[in-house]
């Protein structure tokens, strides 16, 4: 999501309060991106006139107004009964710097997981900062602390980028990427965004359309939809592309591996065509938080039983929940994806571990 004013627990009572939210949408209405209608392509269903689009049809938005309403007058979100005290890994710092042959995923925390495949280190939407929000002192801020930082990582090859909302595009961590000992890794990213790093004078980018597929040394990597959209101001929605990507070892790799990235995504049949195209996956990392309310959030948020059907729509072997216990930006308890997860899974029959999260700073070795 792009950075929305998350509402306090109690209504606010002084005016002050209220001045960053106005400072807040002044600056974001002046901060739009590329026109709407630029990468227009009659032949292409996803490019219209007015911007990018979904592949199949939703309902119309829902009223942002009345949810901030809600939140306001019921006192949402509530904090967890842990206050937020979550288990947290021992990040294997000196063997995730020393691995090449091992496959591996590391969940650091939101959508941001480290990637080990076919000797190549790839990163999925660093955020790294302590809010997602364009402002230090106003937007969500990370609620449980960040134990696995980026100048601990081993150098990245590959950033992959889903779409252009804070929480999943941050300027400070793709500056920092930029600068990384030994160059720069290779950034993929949807339509549109390339001009933006171009600004922040990142040029390894290379931007993609849904199902473009590109080679990057060792992998194939494919972009594909997903069902959300994009904005970083009040007045850029839908300029950008955003989706999923498939990163795969190249064919003929001695051993293959494959792993489907969901992003951030509401539930579509944008998940069977994967499926189709691509027949299964080892690893899929799926969205599991940011769901409630679902009268808000469906269209472009899963809740863990709809991600649930993402995995078995792609015919991943293994799933991991992501998108969750970092930043609290909709009504959920930040601890609850987990739970109900746990119990989708066993609804819906799924094997002991088919389907889980991990741990803040956590790594699965995937031999």
């Amino acid at each position: 999501m792009p950075f929305m004013p998350s509402s306090p627990s109690t209504k606010p009572s002084a005016a002050h309060k209220r001045l960053p939210r106005i400072a807040l949408v002044l600056v974001l209405i002046g901060t739009g991106c590329a026109a709407a209608g630029k990468y227009y392509d009659p032949d292409k269903a996803n490019r219209t006139p007015s911007g990018f689009r979904n592949t199949y049809p939703q309902e119309p938005r829902a009223s942002f107004v009345k949810w901030q309403w809600e939140r306001i007058t019921q006192g949402l979100p509530k904090a967890p009964a842990n206050n937020y005290r979550f288990p947290m890994a021992v990040p294997e710092v000196a063997w995730l710097q020393a691995n090449k042959t091992v496959p591996s995923v590391t969940w650091i925390g939101h959508a941001t997981a480290l990637l080990q495949i076919g000797g190549m280190n790839v990163l999925t939407d660093p955020m790294f900062s302590e809010r997602a929000s364009p402002f230090s002192f106003l937007g969500p801020r990370r609620k449980v602390p960040l134990n696995l930082p980026l100048a601990q990582l081993p150098h990245i090859d590959v950033v992959v980028i889903s779409h252009n909302h804070y929480d999943h595009l941050d300027r400070a961590s793709v500056e920092q990427l930029n600068r990384q000992a030994g160059g720069p890794p290779l950034f993929l990213v949807p339509l549109g965004v390339k001009e933006w790093m171009a600004d922040l004078g990142i040029v390894n980018v290379r931007e993609m359309d849904w199902w473009d597929k590109t080679d990057a040394d060792s992998l194939a990597i494919h972009f594909v939809p997903a069902q959300h959209w994009s904005a970083r101001s009040l007045t850029d929605r839908a300029e950008t592309l955003w989706g999923s990507w498939v990163i795969k070892t190249a064919d003929g790799a001695a051993h293959p591996f494959s792993v489907f990235f969901a992003g951030d995504t509401g539930y579509s049949k944008d998940f069977q065509d994967i499926g189709r195209k691509f027949g299964s996956f080892d690893l899929a990392l799926i969205p599991i938080g940011a769901y409630a309310p679902r009268w808000f959030m469906k269209a472009h948020h899963v809740d863990p039983e709809e991600a649930v059907k993402i995995h078995q729509d792609v015919h991943a072997k293994r799933a991991i929940g992501i998108h969750w216990g970092s930043f609290e930006m909709t009504d959920e308890p930040l601890d609850e994806p987990p739970q109900r997860l746990a119990e989708a899974v066993k609804k819906a029959g799924l094997a002991a571990g088919e389907f889980t999260v991990l741990k803040h700073g956590e790594t699965l070795k995937l031999d």
